[in-house]
């Protein structure tokens, strides 16, 4: 079996989450979706589960955080090209996400820019010019 990243986070409303992570690119895996949880894939090796706060209580005892006034990760996906960056933002602020919460950062080979979920979460959307460094 190949590696897989797989990112659980807890979300106060499940359908605004998961209407949030499509618009983001990634596809609903109905065979670990339910009531109270969204499974969804990015990649073959990439996927995040979207938790409503009970189910996600049953695999942690520590506090659930509030990720709008406390920073604990950032995530970052990649892009096929620039201006992919700028169209996955705005369908992702389409679904209810919050743009640039963070400053934007043009490098010429690496462009990036910033989308905040619906509960804070904050995902930076990148592309790179891998053969500019080559």
């Amino acid at each position: 079996m190949s590696k897989m990243i797989l990112i659980n986070l807890p979300v106060r409303d499940l359908a605004a989450s998961t209407a949030f992570y499509v618009a983001l690119g990634g596809a609903v895996n109905p065979q670990f979706s339910g009531a109270n949880s969204t499974s969804l894939m990015f990649t073959d090796a990439i996927g995040v589960m979207l938790l409503t706060h009970d189910q996600y209580r049953e695999f942690t005892q520590r506090e659930i955080g509030d990720a709008r006034r406390h920073s604990q990760s950032m995530f970052a996906l990649t892009v096929d090209d620039r201006d992919a960056v700028d169209v996955t933002l705005a369908r992702a602020v389409a679904a209810g996400g919050r743009a640039d919460p963070n400053p934007a950062q043009d490098l010429g080979f690496m462009y990036n820019r910033h989308i905040e979920d619906p509960d804070g979460y904050v995902w930076e959307m990148v592309w790179m010019n891998a053969s500019a460094n080559a």
